[in-house]
């Protein structure tokens, strides 16, 4: 599993006060940053290899812009050519979110999925997180 804390900032909140919905898919992206270096270490974009396939995120709880989130990221179901990435948000000890992203290994050339390298998948194994 990995972990990235960070400080919600000001705009990160709606009327309400609270963390805006829209602010987790942002934060669990880049919580995700360490799969995509097993994929791919130098980040580069013109020979990304992943595409996102689905997201969903559960809101569990209320969170606030003035205490930091830590984003917990790990590894579910690994298929053939797909990677299923668990994430977690926790604030002050608590789960305020829970989301699942496929992502599918892709050939942006042919536009179609390939099937992901076994050393890969050995390292995504290593991530491993109940989903």
């Amino acid at each position: 599993m990995f972990s990235i804390e960070l400080d919600p900032r000001f705009s990160d909140t709606d009327a309400l006060g609270h963390i805006s919905n829209t602010s987790l898919p942002v934060w669990f992206e880049q919580g995700r940053t360490p799969i995509f270096r097993i994929f791919h270490p130098d980040l580069e974009v013109e020979t990304w290899p992943l595409i996102l396939a689905r997201m969903e995120i559960d809101l569990l709880a209320q969170s606030y812009w003035h205490m930091p989130v830590e984003i917990r990221t790990g590894v579910g179901k690994i298929g053939n050519s797909s990677v299923h990435v668990v994430q977690e948000a926790w604030q002050n000890g608590k789960q305020i979110a829970r989301g699942i992203a496929v992502l599918i290994h892709f050939d942006y050339n042919s536009e179609k999925s390939v099937p992901i390298p076994q050393e890969i998948k050995d390292q995504l194994a290593e991530h491993a997180m109940p989903e």
